[in-house]
């Protein structure tokens, strides 16, 4: 029986089939539990393995799929960027943070071991993140991966995502304007999602300015839209469907787009950027179909 062609794979069989494969790139990629310290490596692998959209692995694919890059590099750039992502979860649901107790569908690490072994989870999963992307694999790759390390430092850091995190707690209680939120999910959510993008074409061929240009606007707009879904959800959801404290954001005093806009308004700006992600992959044409299709997901998610 022969394979099945690219074209003949649905986009659900084409998304299973990575979000699976991850957990086996994981698994690998991460300590093994009975490694010395083992309760840590326990906790990694707790809030790592089984569970999550993987959202940004998915981009990662089909981002290097577009670009034809060697499917190890791919694998290392994808569980380097959800290792990142993982590990600011962790650190967002503690205490110190916004203190939640449930993250997908499981209590939060903080709740499940302690306070002190989750603020040393996120931080051996950076690291771990960065040796896993700096490994070798191919000495061609060299070049080509110290571009990516430099990419995902600067998405993960205080001009990315802490960044965006920072400013997010010191905006509690305040009314921000539209500018003011959307710079700040610019680089709290919007900037990990960008860097899988660019990862995973980074991965494969040189890029044209022309074809930077059109994923830089594609990853904006759907980082954008991504935490447009999430204030949406936070506010229409209930937790068994989140796999997190629905409302917790409401309840937290914290500036939404739904709070700024009211409900409506941020479901039509939702799909605009929706539209605006479509209309910046034109020049791919059908290639880019996968890249498409995660753009739908992320606007019509119900979680």
């Amino acid at each position: 029986m022969n394979a099945r062609s690219e074209e003949d794979v649905s986009f659900l069989d084409w998304m299973q089939g990575i979000q699976v494969g991850m957990e086996v790139v994981l698994e690998r990629f991460l300590p093994a539990a009975d490694q010395i310290p083992q309760r840590l490596h326990q906790a990694m692998r707790y809030t790592t393995l089984d569970g999550g959209k993987r959202i940004r692995p998915l981009l990662v694919y089909a981002a290097g799929e577009l670009f034809a890059a060697p499917h190890a590099l791919i694998a290392r750039a994808a569980a380097a960027v959800e290792m990142i992502h993982v590990y600011s979860l962790v650190h967002d649901d503690m205490p110190c943070m916004d203190d939640d107790a449930l993250r997908r569908g499981k209590p939060t690490v903080h709740v499940k071991y302690d306070e002190a072994t989750a603020l040393l989870v996120g931080d051996a999963l950076q690291a771990q993140a960065f040796a896993v992307l700096s490994t070798i694999d191919d000495e061609r790759d060299t070049a080509r991966q110290m571009t990516m390390l430099g990419l995902l430092a600067q998405a993960a850091g205080s001009g990315g995502m802490c960044g965006g995190q920072a400013i997010d707690l010191a905006s509690v209680g305040m009314r921000l304007s539209l500018t003011e939120l959307e710079q700040m999910h610019r680089l709290k959510t919007g900037a990990l999602l960008r860097a899988s993008v660019l990862l995973g074409a980074g991965a494969g061929q040189l890029l044209s300015p022309a074809q930077s240009a059109a994923l830089h606007s594609y990853a904006d707009a759907i980082g954008l839209a991504f935490q447009v879904v999430d204030d949406i959800l936070d506010a229409t959801a209930d937790s068994a469907t989140l796999g997190k404290t629905a409302g917790k954001d409401a309840a937290d005093n914290k500036p939404t787009y739904v709070s700024l806009l009211g409900l409506s308004q941020s479901q039509a700006l939702a799909q605009k950027l929706c539209a605006d992600a479509h209309a910046a992959l034109e020049q791919f044409a059908a290639p880019a179909r996968r890249l498409h299709e995660l753009a739908d997901l992320i606007v019509q998610r119900k979680a």
